[in-house]
């Protein structure tokens, strides 16, 4: 389940909302009265929804918005008049007053959305190094020229070497560069 931070200029209100959420099943964070508040604790998580007023004392919604990290959403609650002057682009809103019903379809709408990023998030390959590169790059090349191999052909060996043995590409293409002898530079 995401990460659930509720902030309202006042207090009182934030700690309301939380809860009436408590009370429908979901764990909120934190609770916070302003914008600086609100940047220090998403700097502390991994992602999750910012339930939001529309000004603080110290920032307004459009700029705590921007800065929020990725994984991140927003969910504004303001009045109609307020969301009507509002641009926006990436943040859910609710209209003040609503219905319970109505926020914890939205709150569910949002959870929804952030597990299926969360899913993505964790199936997407992670970055190599540089350092990395280098060592799956001079591993192919040993290939290339010792076993007359094409790029792609080598790329290939590599990762069906790694599949059968169970470790990832690196530590393969540093174990064909130990097995025939190449030094590779760190």
């Amino acid at each position: 389940m995401a990460d659930l931070i509720i902030a309202f200029p006042k207090l009182d209100d934030a700690k309301n909302l939380r809860k009436l959420l408590v009370r429908n099943g979901y764990d909120v964070n934190m609770v916070c009265d302003s914008g600086a508040q609100i940047v220090g604790a998403v700097n502390e998580l991994d992602g999750g929804i910012i339930i939001s007023g529309y000004k603080f004392s110290d920032m307004h919604y459009s700029e705590i918005n921007d800065y929020l990290p990725k994984g991140f959403n927003m969910l504004l609650l303001a009045s109609p008049a307020k969301l009507a002057d509002c641009d926006l682009d990436g943040i859910v809103s609710l209209a003040m007053p609503f219905k319970v019903q109505d926020l914890l379809n939205t709150l569910e709408m949002m959870m929804v959305q952030y597990n299926r990023w969360k899913k993505k998030q964790k199936k997407k390959p992670k970055a190599r190094s540089e350092n990395d590169r280098k060592v799956i790059t001079t591993a192919k090349e040993l290939l290339m020229e010792r076993n007359q191999m094409t790029e792609d052909e080598a790329h290939h060996y590599i990762q069906k070497l790694s599949m059968d043995s169970g470790t990832n590409m690196v530590e393969t293409a540093e174990m064909i560069l130990e097995l025939n002898g190449k030094e590779w530079e760190l």
